[in-house]
């Protein structure tokens, strides 16, 4: 929830609607397997019977069926609220409404009725992603896009709740003078999507940016508005970028330079720089640049990479993502989704697919370069039975076993130290310095080296059929040392899950990782993984590098399930703190 300043003379809140609605199917080399592959056969094949296998335990799920991007959250009245786009009748994307969860605390959430769902002519053919806004006088309002033919042809319009005085906001009305938003003859109206969150300007009117693109060149469109119900577009775009393809569910939002406490979207000053993130459709990655707001207008900081070389959110299974200010503890919070990397097939047998991932703070990092994310205080409510480690020294080929706690659902979080750096391998000038999934993929957990690899192994068998490991390993660059970070699914699971059907998707298994921009001087790297049975959620040295897989095991399933440290480097590694706990289910979940 965005609580704005200033007068309006109507109240609306925006809700970031992020489409996830494009339809390649991308090669398994280019990113996360996000696509929404169409099968229109199953979209409306309601589960029977619902596998708890895989299921997360203490992740944002709902109870059966697909869900994909976060929508509109915000704080509002003392409840959290959490909208999705989300299938009502199967196990794929198809038939999407905006489903809504509230909760008190971001850990136990209770559903209530659909907020939006196609009903008028202005949505009649899809409700796609948007985010919230509440204006003065306390009164929310959703901005969505609504698709109104069959050629995706895409408009924005605006809900309000039905009734204020209900703490929960279960109904939601679309006024009849939508849509608000049409796109003019310089738009693709095909690719015109995703509202944010408002901001309120100096001179007393409203900003809100819109995704898009125009041939290959990814747009944020910018509109303004008195009233928040007419809305003109500015001549210029907040910003563009050439080469980088469909912009959707951009985010826009400033940050503290001088602390670590949230802002409210509409803050500017001289202590403050912007965020402009953006999910793209052709890597199905998300990235973001830090820079300066003037005029209406961003610009990146110089040092940025505006592109798909850029700093990303999540170097893994991570999209769609929103972000609000959380007035309540003066922080921004950030939602994202993480979709199954399982085969097709699977997805309708076990009757669900995706989840939210654990919310996250968002800072900026002290050297001014990029963010700093970190799970939501909240989530350690639900440690359980702490097991500690300390001072283990780990030689070449060492793996020890974090007893104690339950390996398939916990949160690890350790230490490394090493004595030296000068075992670290040299970096091969001929590498793609922007490609850590493909170095990891060719150097990975047990590829011996100087400086690691070492890091944990997660969601392991007894044996290490299977497993997932997160682990660093460090390379002495031209003049500098380059940390690798990687979460490795390849190894995941011994079965084999390829599709039968004909159009559906195998299971995949990438070697997710990205490079840690961080000062070794102290010898010292730290790693949190948030382990819960399918999901593996890793934060690099504090957060500065973060990465999400989705695995599937066979043998490390529930008890059988086992959480190790190891170093194949041959530069001892010594564990100078583990901590880790079994992490308990939240009491609610969506029931």
């Amino acid at each position: 929830m965005e609580l704005a300043k200033g007068g309006v003379r109507w109240a609306l809140p925006v809700v970031y609607v992020c489409c996830l609605v494009f339809l390649l199917n991308l090669n398994n080399n280019v990113g996360v397997e996000a696509s929404h592959n169409v099968f229109m056969h199953l979209q409306s094949l309601s589960a029977v019977n619902v596998r708890e296998e895989h299921r997360t335990g203490y992740h944002f799920q709902p109870t059966k069926h697909w869900i994909n991007d976060p929508n509109g959250p915000m704080y509002f009245n003392g409840v959290y609220h959490l909208f999705y786009q989300y299938n009502p009748k199967g196990a794929v994307w198809g038939n999407i409404v905006w489903a809504h969860s509230v909760s008190k605390d971001l850990i136990n959430w209770e559903k209530v009725e659909h907020a939006i769902f196609p009903s008028k002519p202005f949505d009649k053919y899809g409700c796609w992603s948007g985010s919230a806004t509440v204006l003065p006088g306390n009164k929310p309002v959703i901005l969505y896009t609504g698709i109104v033919d069959d050629k995706n042809t895409q408009v924005q319009n605006y809900a309000v709740p039905a009734n204020l005085s209900d703490p929960y906001l279960r109904e939601w009305i679309k006024p009849d003078n939508n849509p608000l938003i049409v796109s003019d003859q310089s738009i693709n109206g095909t690719f015109f999507r995703d509202p944010t969150t408002a901001w309120l300007g100096k001179d007393g009117h409203w900003r809100i940016t819109i995704g898009g693109r125009r041939n290959r060149r990814g747009i944020s469109y910018l509109y303004r508005s008195r009233d928040f119900v007419h809305w003109v577009k500015a001549k210029h775009a907040l910003h563009t970028s050439a080469g980088t393809g469909n912009w959707e569910c951009p985010d826009f939002f400033p940050v503290s330079v001088s602390g670590t406490n949230g802002l409210d979207t509409s803050v500017v000053g001289p202590n403050v720089k912007h965020v402009l993130k953006v999910s793209l459709d052709a890597t199905r990655f998300e990235y973001y640049t830090l820079g300066s707001y003037e005029k209406d207008r961003y610009t990146p900081d110089p040092d940025m990479i505006d592109g798909w070389n850029g700093l990303r959110y999540d170097y893994g299974n991570f999209y769609a993502s929103k972000s609000f200010f959380d007035p309540s503890k003066n922080r921004r919070i950030l939602w994202g989704w993480a979709n199954e990397s399982d085969s097709t097939d699977n997805d309708i047998k076990k009757g669900w697919a995706g989840v939210q991932l654990i919310p996250r703070t968002l800072t900026l990092d002290p050297n001014g370069k990029q963010l700093l994310q970190w799970p939501v205080e909240e989530v350690e409510t639900l440690r359980r039975n702490k097991v500690e480690l300390s001072n283990k020294i780990l030689n070449k080929g060492e793996t020890v076993e974090i007893k104690g706690v339950t390996a398939a659902q916990s949160d690890v979080d350790v230490t490394f130290s090493f004595g030296s750096l000068d075992k670290a391998e040299p970096f091969d000038q001929s590498w793609d310095r922007y490609d850590a999934q493909k170095l990891c993929s060719q150097k990975g957990s047990t590829v011996e080296g100087g400086l690691g690899p070492f890091g944990i192994l997660t969601l392991a068998s007894q044996n290490l059929e299977e497993y997932t490991p997160v682990f660093f390993r460090v390379f002495k660059d031209q003049d500098k040392y380059q940390v690798l970070m990687c979460s490795d699914a390849s190894r995941s699971s011994v079965s084999v899950d390829k599709t039968k059907m004909d159009d559906g998707k195998d299971a995949y298994r990438p070697s997710f990782a990205g490079f840690v921009n961080v000062d070794l001087n102290e010898k010292k790297l730290s790693l949190r993984s948030l382990i819960d049975n399918s999901v593996v959620e890793s934060f690099g040295a504090g957060g500065k590098t973060c990465i999400t897989s989705r695995v599937y095991p066979a043998l490390a399933l529930y008890g059988n399930a086992h959480l190790y440290a190891f170093n194949n480097g041959s530069e001892t590694v010594k564990i100078d703190s583990l901590n880790a706990w079994s992490m308990s289910k939240p009491v609610k979940m969506n029931h």
